[in-house]
């Protein structure tokens, strides 16, 4: 029996990343500069709350390296912040969820993953981006508030968003077709999002896509 359920798992997470990829690869969104906003982290999350940490961490590594050998162009250095910056949103947020599963806990650990995310996003970007641009380090850092800061709430708020629409209806399925075990707390199966989380979810979804049309310039 325990070799059945492991052998799911890795199904399961498998499908998962093969699904971040993909997505990863048709959802690019330019936001600002070299930047580009992509779903992926959203399905890494959802493999976090469904099988711990680790797992959001091991699918983080699989897809960025993946992403590094097929379409990126930006090398190791792509692949190491794009770990980073998923494992810091995906891994906190999956740390702090796997506590207690509960509505709650899911949204305090979205909030504080897409603030951890930023934080070590405009540290390693200082770091690492003169080497991928080519620039001098004080440049890159006139550019860390004006560009990095809001390209990564943006990316936070987006991914904290979309999960907590998402992450319940698609675990109720799964469960449903029996692709994952159910839980101990049948309180969990039976959750649904409530009507304010979703109304804020897409309160928040509606800014940032418009904030994102403005660094465009096309509003």
């Amino acid at each position: 029996m325990q070799q059945r359920m492991d052998t799911k798992k890795l199904t399961m997470l498998a499908m998962l990343s093969a699904l971040a990829y993909l997505m990863m690869v048709v959802g690019r969104i330019p936001v600002i500069l070299f930047l580009k906003y992509d779903p992926k982290d959203i399905v890494i999350t959802i493999g976090g709350f469904l099988f711990g940490p680790l797992a959001a961490f091991f699918m983080s590594i699989t897809v960025s390296l993946v992403e590094m050998l097929t379409v990126s162009d930006t090398g190791w250095i792509g692949l190491v912040m794009n770990v980073l910056s998923t494992c810091s949103f995906a891994c906190a947020a999956a740390i702090i969820y796997q506590k207690r599963r509960s509505q709650k806990r899911a949204i305090s650990g979205l909030i504080i993953g897409a603030l951890l995310m930023t934080i070590v996003m405009l540290l390693w970007n200082y770091f690492l981006t003169p080497l991928f641009m080519g620039l001098p380090r004080a440049d890159v850092a006139k550019m860390l508030i004006p560009a990095f800061l809001p390209f990564n709430l943006l990316k936070g708020g987006l991914n904290a968003a979309i999960t907590m629409l998402v992450y319940k209806p698609l675990s109720n399925a799964l469960r449903k077709a029996r692709l994952l075990p159910a839980p101990e707390n049948r309180q969990i199966t039976r959750g649904k999002v409530s009507l304010g989380v979703v109304l804020l979810s897409c309160a928040v979804i509606v800014t940032c896509v418009l904030f994102i049309l403005v660094l465009q310039g096309r509003i």
